[in-house]
């Protein structure tokens, strides 16, 4: 019987190679047929439908963002809309700041350095703040900004802190969207009540004004006028804190308009704590737009208010027998609309500061006015802080940030270190190696910084530049070339 050359030299080769070796090369052979034979049969199978109780995951769920780390690339230097201030009251470098669409940020040491403190909590838009007197490590927060612009942000209720900022718990009104005030009782820490403005884009929602007697567990509605009408301040008589006064507005935004007044807008007062009311006399009559209240800490009786009415144009009333009845002072250039603050002085009950885009003061009790200053501070004023010990000292939160004060508006610093702008909308180029970010902002341009820098301090103010001013909105960038820039303003502005 013959043999082949091929099977020679193979039997050969074979007896060249150890017994022990052969068997693990045979056992490798019969492995990759199996696994082959494995992979065919898998590949023929249909696919298997997923279980009935199954549920797609969702891409953008708290899982996939849970490897992600977040880091501040500023810019700082331009800031961003402060709604509130609250100052501690027996340490005045501790400062509590609300901003528009930031959350709440403190400092311990007169804005030298500033901490996010609500940086978990359920909604980012801020609309009131207030300390307890009582006891300082007691923080109260109202979500949701109380203008009316179309930029607003809706919140999730009320929280409290008890530790001075370091948790937070949610109290409820959860509804409520936009908050106007917090006040508490000086009396009683358990008795807060708080302006509840209720949804700007819709009826119903938790809106009135609430009151809870044991710190928050439990609310009641003590004043509610309807489905479309809120309370948009609440002010208590410092002399006597079972006097009330609330305001009542009646607004509802449209993607084509305002609606900023109507017959349901009005001052209410109460003098039980808010078991009954009645409506104030002297106002003007016919529709009524937004109220500011606010009651002079200098003299007992003493209450101003800033009313917008159908007929007639913002104007300064005021009252000296607690909002009982009113006469008109003078005209002041304010929108209360966006503009919902105005602060008596703590010592002279004559003045009074009114939040505008720039800021006015009246030294004979709302008769006259003139600007504060804006020479060197942004404009669009939303909130004053009057240190109580000295009034020439002030706060202003406005849309560029926070500013201060100690010659009542002669000299401002601006706080270049809060970095809270309010974009409205983010891009980036295909820069390389470092590629940059563009936004649009609430009343601080169009800006543009880089993702990261080389130096050790990361990206500062300095890193940051301006493409165009204004109101900005949506950026975009030459896909090919990073150098073209194309940007929003206002009113329909565009540029390249």
């Amino acid at each position: 019987m013959g043999v082949r050359a091929g099977g020679l030299e193979r039997a050969a080769h074979d007896l060249r190679i150890p017994v022990h070796k052969q068997r693990i090369m045979s056992m490798r052979r019969t492995l990759l047929l199996a696994l082959l034979v494995a992979a065919t049969l898998l590949a023929q199978e249909p696919e298997k439908s997923p279980e009935a109780g199954d549920k797609p995951k969702d891409p953008l769920s708290t899982e996939t963002f849970t490897g992600f780390r977040l880091r501040s690339i500023g810019p700082a230097l331009m800031s961003g809309r402060i709604s509130c201030i609250a100052v501690h009251p027996e340490d005045a470098q501790t400062w509590y700041i609300g901003v528009a669409s930031g959350g709440v940020w403190k400092t311990t040491n007169a804005g030298i350095t500033w901490t996010p403190v609500f940086q978990n909590e359920g909604s980012y838009s801020i609309g009131a703040l207030a300390v307890d007197r009582r006891n300082p490590d007691t923080v109260w927060v109202g979500t949701g900004e109380a203008n009316n612009q179309r930029s607003v942000g809706y919140g999730d209720g009320i929280y409290r802190s008890d530790d001075a900022g370091k948790s937070w718990k949610n109290l409820g009104l959860k509804s409520s969207e936009q908050i106007g005030r917090i006040v508490i009782d000086p009396r009683d820490s358990n008795v807060v009540y708080v302006a509840a403005y209720g949804p700007l884009w819709a009826a119903g929602g938790e809106r009135g004004l609430y009151r809870t007697a044991d710190g928050g567990k439990t609310w009641t509605r003590i004043l509610n006028i309807s489905e479309n009408t809120g309370i948009s301040d609440i002010a208590l008589d410092p002399f006597n804190p079972d006097l009330l006064l609330a305001v009542a507005h009646q607004r509802r935004r449209h993607v084509w308009t305002l609606i900023h007044g109507g017959p349901e807008s009005g001052l209410h007062k109460s003098t039980d704590g808010g078991k009954t009311w009645h409506k104030a006399r002297g106002l003007p009559s016919g529709d009524l737009g937004r109220i500011v209240i606010a009651f002079s800490p200098a003299k007992r009786g003493l209450v101003y208010a800033k009313v917008e009415s159908a007929d007639n144009p913002v104007a300064i009333y005021a009252s000296r027998d607690s909002g009982e009845s009113w006469e008109r002072r003078g005209e002041v250039q304010a929108q209360p609309m966006y503009y919902k603050n105005l602060h008596p002085d703590p010592r002279n009950p004559d003045r009074i500061y009114v939040m505008s885009v720039q800021a006015q003061v009246s030294e004979d009790g709302g008769r006259t006015f003139r600007p504060v200053g804006e020479r060197s501070k942004h404009v669009d004023n939303h909130y004053f802080w009057i240190d109580p010990n000295n009034t020439d000292h002030i706060l202003a939160g406005c849309d560029g940030g926070l500013y201060e004060t100690w010659d009542r508006g002669q000299i401002w610093r601006h706080f270049t270190n809060l970095p809270v702008t309010q974009f409205y909308n983010v891009e980036v180029d295909n820069a390389a190696p470092i590629y940059n970010v563009y936004g649009g902002t609430q009343d601080n341009s169009t800006l543009g910084g880089p993702s990261r820098t080389r130096g050790l301090q990361g990206s500062t103010n300095n890193d940051w530049f301006i493409v165009t001013g204004g109101d900005g909105f949506v950026s975009r960038i030459d896909p090919k070339d990073p150098n073209i820039v194309y940007a929003e303003s206002q009113y329909g502005g565009l540029v390249r």
